[in-house]
């Protein structure tokens, strides 16, 4: 019942309790409802939530309207909100016990605009995740929000209707639904590219073309050094190890300096090229010399041996024979 023409005060308890009730008919019936159901008071928490409902407050257009659909929004009265191609649908609860149909058109990012979009995001994101994350530099958000040249909508690219008595060109309940697409885009980042039509795979694309171009760098670069050292253990026949070296300054003694220096660990005799079979030859033939020359000493040993004891024999004989 109203008084003088202005509708009764519904106290906030009541709003959120009715909208829950036909929250709960409407999941009976179909099992795909997403409502909009909020941690606490505020709206967004996200890069892409925030910058979503900023770009909507700071167009004069909208900004002595939108901020009726905040309540709306905190009191769960979005009962179903869903995110198509340039189109978003919602059910808002009102004062009439059947919830409102709302349907909101917005216009595909211009190709101009995409394209120096993605022009400035080059050698800026390092990946997907960043992106969506909105763990990307400062610069490269203001682009994303620059008014009327960024990814979000100006108000002439936004159409939209409700089934409410209300004529206002933005009613509460539209206001809600668009305060909604912000709390939805907290959830899920992806969706604003797919309501704008654009293709997030761009922007993806060009992050991991950048990144492996300096991975591969850095590899090129490792892999220089590498044959640094390993063509000057081929060509001089050595090997190399790193030392950590301390010497002592020369202003205070007692500190000391550390310094990385290339050491020669060891030194390798170049290979010839005599097959394996004459080195084997070699080695025998040497071998056996050697072993001829001992047997041969051996046997003159033995020959001045017998040559004394045969002198040694006749002079015994002698002495006896005087």
């Amino acid at each position: 019942m109203s008084y003088w023409g202005f509708p009764r005060y519904v106290p906030v308890a009541e709003k959120k309790a009715k909208a829950q009730r036909n929250r709960d008919k409407l999941l009976k019936k179909n099992l795909d409802l997403k409502p909009v159901l909020l941690a606490g008071k505020t709206i967004a928490r996200t890069w892409w939530g925030k910058s979503w409902n900023e770009n909507l407050e700071r167009y004069a257009d909208y900004s002595n309207r939108i901020g009726r659909g905040r309540s709306y929004v905190r009191h769960g009265a979005v009962l179903d909100l869903q995110i198509a191609p340039g189109e978003v649908k919602t059910l808002v609860q009102g004062s009439q016990s059947k919830p409102y149909s709302i349907v909101i058109r917005i216009k595909s990012i211009p190709k101009d605009i995409w394209k120096r979009i993605k022009a400035a995001c080059e050698g800026k994101l390092e990946s997907m995740h960043e992106l969506l994350m909105g763990e990307f530099p400062k610069t490269l958000g203001e682009i994303f929000m620059e008014k009327g040249a960024g990814l979000f909508p100006a108000p002439k690219e936004i159409e939209f209707s409700c089934s409410c008595p209300d004529w206002a060109s933005m009613c509460k309940h539209v206001a809600a639904s668009l305060y909604g697409v912000g709390a939805r885009l907290d959830e899920d980042p992806s969706l604003f590219f797919k309501l704008r039509n654009a293709n997030i795979g761009d922007l993806a694309a060009q992050a991991v073309e950048d990144r492996t171009k300096k991975l591969l760098k850095k590899a090129e670069t490792k892999s220089a050094r590498v044959l640094e050292d390993s063509g000057l253990s081929e060509l001089f026949g050595i090997e190399m190890e790193e030392e950590t070296v301390f010497r002592k300054t020369g202003t205070n003694p007692e500190k000391t300096e550390a310094k990385v220096e290339k050491k020669i660990i060891s030194r390798r005799k170049p290979k010839t090229s005599k097959p394996k079979s004459k080195v084997k030859k070699a080695t025998r033939k040497s071998a056996g010399k050697f072993a001829s020359g001992i047997a041969k000493k051996a046997d003159e040993k033995s020959a001045k041996k017998k040559t004394r004891k045969t002198a040694v024999k006749k002079g015994g004989r002698k002495k006896m024979k005087s």
